[in-house]
Parts: C-alpha cells; sequence; structure tokens
C-alpha cells in the first residue's frame, strides 16, 4: 500500500522556519563567533601566532633510508625485500666497521640485499631485490 502523506510533511512550516532561524541567531550571538567573510583581511593575532608556533621550527624528519648510519637510533638494521620476502639484518657497529659513519642507508640496504640475491632475470629493470626502509 503506498504512502498517502504529501510530499510537503517533510518540510517545516514557515512558523517552525523562524523559529529555528530564531534560534540559529541566538547561538550565533552568545557564542559571539563573527565569522569574516572570505574577502576580509585577516586579523594580526593569526599572522603573529603562526610563527610563534614551536612546531613551526621543528624540521621535519628524514625518511630512515636517507639517514646516514651514524645517525640511525637502532642497534640492529633491517632491510627487507618486497619481491622474495627476505630480510637482511646488521648490526649497527659491523655496518659502521665495513661502511663508514657517512655511509647512506638506503646504499648500503641495497648492497646488503644484492649480495644474497636470487631473483636474477637478466633484465636491468626487473634484476636484484626491491628493498623495503621500515623502522
Amino acid at each position: 500500500m503506498p504512502n498517502e502523506r504529501p510530499a510537503s510533511w517533510r518540510m517545516p512550516s514557515p512558523k517552525q522556519m523562524e523559529k529555528l532561524a530564531r534560534e540559529a541567531a541566538r547561538r550565533r550571538d552568545i557564542d559571539g563567533l563573527d565569522d569574516p567573510a572570505p574577502n576580509d583581511s585577516m586579523p594580526d593575532e593569526l599572522w603573529d601566532a603562526v610563527p610563534a608556533d614551536p612546531r613551526a621550527t621543528e624540521q621535519a624528519p628524514r625518511p630512515i633510508q636517507q639517514c646516514r648510519l651514524s645517525e640511525l637510533p637502532d642497534h640492529v638494521l633491517r632491510v627487507e625485500c618486497v619481491r622474495c620476502f627476505r630480510v637482511v639484518e646488521i648490526q649497527k657497529a659491523d655496518a659502521l666497521r665495513f661502511y663508514g659513519p657517512n655511509a647512506v642507508w638506503k646504499d648500503v640496504g641495497q648492497r646488503l640485499l644484492d649480495q644474497t640475491c636470487t631473483n636474477r632475470t637478466g633484465r636491468h629493470e626487473e634484476d636484484g631485490c626491491w628493498p623495503s626502509w621500515r623502522r
């Protein structure tokens, strides 16, 4: 049996709409929110707050693969191949002794994976392991 209500039952009556508008205006007055228009100039307090934020002076952390071995906090370094799921681990002290403190972890990890890689196809694009750099 189809519903016999008219479509107007979903829409509030004019009296209800006026009441809702009055309540919204009252809430806006109580909250004291005076939203600026899009083309208004920004207040000076906002411009002063941006450089005063302590997060503005912080530098974003570098990805682990771009760090030098001497900058890495972990004492065991691990790199995983996404292709063959092999995991190669090396102690940081050994890596520092073999490759030096200024070696980049990306190069060291790639070399460690390539030394024991079993996925050799002969094509340069597909050859070798694909490292995953996770902490």
